[in-house]
């Protein structure tokens, strides 16, 4: 037989610790120490990796206790006594070794997520015209109210909206510890069945919106040259704005010639404004594009979990007539949907987490 899922991870935990104490030893190198670059690049490796060696060794200890106790509570040449004292101790030991596997379990799925503190998340109204920008809108309030209760920090970077006070697009800068744990789960398509605003008979529509969500880390390094790589095009506003919109060319829209990844912001009033968050949410976008193709195997595993975040891929059903709300990846249905869209959405997530973990432990 095979190993069972644990023995597999506490190996996979063992070769995480003996490529960090690798990586210490390669610090103290001179070379290593004479480029500053290598240097951090091997420092922020080793942030990264410690938050697993660190409990790993502490979860060794415990188990290395609970070995000797177990050894000594079946030595029949031992005191009788001293065996029971070591029952004792084996219990004890026991459900602090199931404790810390559990705790080791969460950070080591969960470690290249929970270091991301800053995310751009983007909605987009899909099909159904007036009423996938009202949904685009609600969606929008929602995340901002579930934010709120969270202490995260929201700064809205660019947004367009239509006429009858919906939201076609708008593109979120969202900040706090946990932020990708919380968020990362929400892109994808998301559709509304409803009575719209507009429909005098009553009937009921299907409509769409789109979310993505991506990691802004704190650092972006990569290097564009803005004036050979990168095509600008400047032009004026669109939209109620007053004067200066209609008078002034401050829209930007950016265009990165490789990728073919597109930005525009028009969201300030100032040319420089606005080209300074377009060229932030295209190093984001750049960032993350390069991110997936390093990480291909990754995402592969993901996309049988709870889904790689594509906007094509319908991930949920808003259903207000029955009060309903589906996650099509894990299939939950909650009876809720009024808290939801008010922005309680812990519920939702959390089962989303455990269903990620779970799969994910299982492809370790």
């Amino acid at each position: 037989m095979g190993e069972d899922v644990d023995s597999r991870f506490i190996r996979k935990l063992q070769e995480i610790s003996d490529h960090y104490h690798s990586l210490v030893e390669r610090m103290g190198d001179v070379s290593v120490a004479a480029n500053p670059i290598k240097s951090l690049e091997i420092a922020r490796e080793m942030g990264r990796l410690k938050r697993l060696v660190e409990p790993f060794d502490g979860f060794r200890k415990v188990w290395r206790h609970l070995e000797e106790a177990r050894s000594l509570s079946t030595d029949t040449t031992q005191d009788a006594d001293l065996r029971e004292l070591a029952m004792e101790e084996v219990a004890e030991l026991g459900s602090e070794y199931a404790r810390r596997l559990e705790s080791l379990k969460e950070a080591m799925v969960t470690n290249e997520d929970a270091v991301i503190s800053s995310v751009l998340l983007e909605i987009r109204a899909g099909t159904g015209g007036d009423e996938a920008a009202l949904f685009a809108r609600d969606l929008y309030e929602m995340y901002l109210r579930f934010c709120e209760k969270k202490g995260f920090k929201v700064e809205v970077l660019d947004q367009s909206g239509s006429d009858i006070g919906g939201l076609k697009e708008v593109t979120l800068s969202i900040k706090g510890e946990g932020v990708y744990l919380c968020l990362g789960y929400e892109g994808g398509g998301h559709r509304v069945q409803r009575v719209p605003e507009t429909e005098a008979q009553g009937r009921i529509h299907t409509s769409a919106a789109t979310v993505a969500v991506l990691p802004e880390p704190e650092e972006i390094n990569i290097d564009i040259n803005w004036d050979t790589e990168v095509e600008e095009f400047v032009s004026r506003a669109g939209g109620p704005g007053g004067q200066n919109v209609n008078k002034v060319s401050s829209a930007i829209r950016l265009v990165h010639h490789e990728s073919g990844i597109t930005v525009s912001m028009r969201d300030e009033k100032s040319q420089h404004k606005n080209r300074a968050k377009a060229r932030r949410v295209l190093l984001t976008r750049l960032y993350e594009q390069r991110r997936r193709q390093q990480q291909q195997a990754r995402d592969a595993v993901r996309k049988t979990m709870i889904g790689s975040g594509d906007r094509s891929q319908r991930i949920r059903t808003y259903n207000f007539p029955q009060n309903r709300c589906t996650d099509h990846r894990i299939g939950m249905t909650m009876h809720c949907l009024d808290r939801i869209i008010q922005g309680e959405l812990d519920e939702l997530i959390a089962a989303l987490q455990t269903y990620d973990k779970e799969q994910r432990l299982k492809n370790i």
